[in-house]
């Protein structure tokens, strides 16, 4: 067995951001009118409970906000709300409030017949970018009347990936640049306590998109409120059948790439400082990647959500649950979806890593170590942490950390492919592509951490803790003071061994 030593100073501050929680993607909004949608987001909440969700779709037509209509020769335009009430009622019942993209196009409203997706998003410019401008003023004076100024909080992001040129035709830049002029200045002027970011950009030529996104704001005299960009960790994938196979990236290479952006940004006297937010990060980029039902997806993620707060102020999962329909409605319970919980409220490993990064910020933000493979936290009440294994040997994590003399409680929660792995048993079962509700039970019985517990003997001032990490496994532990009020007569050590 594979021994790692980690020798812990309690007085030590280590820079760490633990946002985990701020938001989390979704798929188009007009999914959320499903049942299972909402299933899944509510169990979301009650686990982890995020702040803000980000989701395409808003002035798709399914969700059916702009209408045109002809009076008397005059082409007029209204608003129908009556979906996106719904829809954002929902989700404030739930304590979670929209992160605003703006888009993609109403098809009265394009200017051309550009779609994306099984649900045929448009992704043309609008051909009146008054008509545009007057729609999501609109929508947001909507908004504040109907729920108060605390949406003026909501943060607003225009458009999504527009440097890809499926999602804005033909990837024009300087089209691109024009909506979020048209659109920032729209919204500053109706109500400047709104935030405005952009470019919205994801992988393809990213450096040139911020610099030439930064040069354009500086000339036209346009301050956002943040920068926004994607953030995915795999080479392109190989498609068999209906499923993308991918290997995973150096995450050092992706962590400069991040900070690459930073620096963009920190270099124009203007912008430096600007808040940077991930508005979309995962692994896989493709909703029928494999890999995001997987252990090693859970395992890769810890080491990501452990230094994503380094130069990003937010950063936002995508995405919560497997109601998706990018591709077309699943084919099969694990399809590599990209959510972290499957239908049924089935949760893959991904949503304990998540679950755990919450329960360290609860527990404290004082980061007192941190590794490639470790993140541990102290407060008054002792110190909790993350352990992380990315696809190597089994081994056991040898912790030091000072302590007064004492009993100390140490309960910790693993997540590896042989204690929590639903993709196995599933897999066992023979991949039933629809299991019924028996099944489904089965299967969330073996989606559970293993819960693990020992008193710990504090006598020289530090507490010796081991720690297995198996392959592929995350591991959250706490070490706290034991505080043992027995009840008169009551013997543990006699009841375990009685016979």
């Amino acid at each position: 067995m594979i021994r790692e030593k980690i020798l812990v100073d309690a007085d030590k501050k280590v820079f760490f951001r633990n946002n985990v929680d701020y938001c989390v993607g979704t798929g188009r909004l007009g999914l959320a009118l499903t049942e299972e949608y909402l299933k899944e987001l509510a169990y979301v909440q009650e686990m982890i409970g995020f702040s803000f969700i980000r989701g395409h779709g808003l002035f798709s037509d399914d969700v059916a906000i702009y209408h045109e209509y002809e009076e008397n020769g005059e082409t007029k335009v209204e608003y129908n709300y009556t979906y996106i009430d719904r829809i954002f009622d929902s989700y404030l019942k739930l304590g979670i409030r929209p992160y605003l993209e703006l888009g993609f196009m109403p098809g009265q409203l394009a200017s051309g017949s550009q779609t994306i997706f099984y649900w045929k998003g448009n992704t043309t410019p609008p051909k009146d970018y008054k008509k545009w401008t007057d729609m999501v003023v609109a929508l947001l004076d909507h908004l504040k009347k109907r729920y108060g100024d605390e949406v003026t909080g909501w943060p607003i992001e225009v458009w999504n990936e527009p440097n890809l040129p499926g999602f804005w035709y033909k990837a024009d830049m300087e089209e691109y640049f024009r909506l979020f002029k048209e659109s920032f200045t729209a919204i500053k002027a109706y109500d400047s306590r709104f935030q405005v970011g952009g470019p919205a950009i994801c992988g393809v030529r990213d450096a040139e998109w911020i610099k030439a996104f930064l040069e354009f704001c500086k000339k036209e005299g346009l301050r956002p409120d943040r920068i926004t960009r994607h953030h995915y960790t795999v080479e392109f994938p190989e498609r068999i059948g209906h499923y993308d196979y991918s290997k995973l990236e150096d995450p050092v290479m992706r962590f400069e790439n991040l900070k690459s952006t930073r620096d963009i940004v920190d270099s124009y006297e203007e912008f430096k400082g600007l808040p940077i937010h991930l508005t979309e990060f995962s692994t896989s980029y493709t909703p029928k990647g494999v890999i995001h039902d997987t252990n090693i997806n859970a395992a890769y993620l810890a080491g990501q959500l452990a230094g994503l707060g380094d130069v990003n102020e937010a950063y936002s999962y995508w995405t919560f649950g497997d109601v998706f329909e990018e591709q077309g409605v699943p084919d099969s319970l694990f399809h590599g979806g990209f959510g972290m919980v499957a239908a049924g409220n089935i949760p893959k490993p991904t949503f304990w890593t998540f679950y755990f990064y919450k329960q360290l910020k609860l527990f404290s933000e004082n980061c007192v170590y941190r590794d490639s493979s470790s993140v541990i936290v102290k407060s008054d009440k002792g110190y909790a942490g993350i352990l992380w294994n990315i696809d190597g040997d089994d081994l056991t994590k040898e912790l030091t950390l000072p302590l007064p003399e004492g009993e100390y409680t140490l309960i910790s929660k693993t997540v590896d492919e042989k204690c929590c792995n639903p993709l196995k048993l599933w897999h066992d079962m023979g991949e039933p592509a629809y299991p019924t509700a028996e099944e489904t039970e089965l299967i969330k019985s073996a989606a559970q951490p293993l819960t693990g517990s020992a008193i710990i003997k504090v006598e020289n001032d530090a507490a010796a803790v081991a720690l297995p990490v198996n392959k592929n496994g995350v591991v959250y532990f706490t070490l706290t003071t034991r505080r043992f009020t027995p009840d008169r007569g009551y013997d543990y050590e006699k009841v375990v061994s009685f016979h």
